[in-house]
């Protein structure tokens, strides 16, 4: 059996761990570190030790998911220091992927936008995503883009920009 990933997904946790404020009660924590235990055991072979572990990993998603209202699969491809700031309602769809030091609050959709069209969102280093907002589609979220509360990305936001409203719209820049 391959444990040589243990450190690094001890070391994920906890740099997850000091994201959240050291709160072991943070349901965004518990969360990411079920998705990281998720990711490590996928590392197991063969693939007969590997099943006691599946099912555990199975059993905790069905957890945070019922539980907490996170839908957050092992197959998302996620940076460090993600921040779920807070629990319910959060669909994320599988073949999504975040960049470092994201934030992530309620009731978010990120995910395709038809079952013709499987391509999944991109989301930059730094992205700010409000509550309620929904990402679908192919799009790229730049770096340190901000998306407002209950705005529908349906279209690219580029770096160090906000977008607002249904659909999105990218709001001008001002300058302080």
């Amino acid at each position: 059996m391959n444990l040589t990933g243990i450190g690094a997904l001890r070391d994920q946790c906890q740099e997850d761990f000091r994201a959240h404020g050291s709160s072991w009660s943070s349901p965004g924590f518990r969360t990411l570190a079920v998705h990281r235990f998720g990711n490590w055991r996928m590392t197991i072979e063969p693939k007969a030790l590997r099943a006691p572990f599946s099912v555990l990993y199975r059993a905790l998603y069905r957890r945070m998911r019922n539980y907490y209202g996170i839908e957050l699969p092992y197959s998302v491809i996620v940076g460090r220091r993600l921040v779920i700031a807070h629990q319910s309602g959060i669909v994320v769809n599988g073949a999504v992927t975040f960049g470092d030091d994201c934030v992530l609050r309620q009731n978010t959709t990120i995910g395709v936008r038809s079952f013709d069209d499987l391509r999944a969102p991109k989301i930059g280093n730094g992205v700010h995503i409000g509550a309620g907002a929904a990402i679908l589609g192919p799009v790229v979220i730049g770096d340190r883009a901000v998306i407002g509360a209950n705005a529908v990305v349906v279209a690219d936001v580029p770096c160090d920009a906000t977008a607002v409203g249904i659909p999105a719209r990218i709001l001008p820049r001002t300058e302080a």
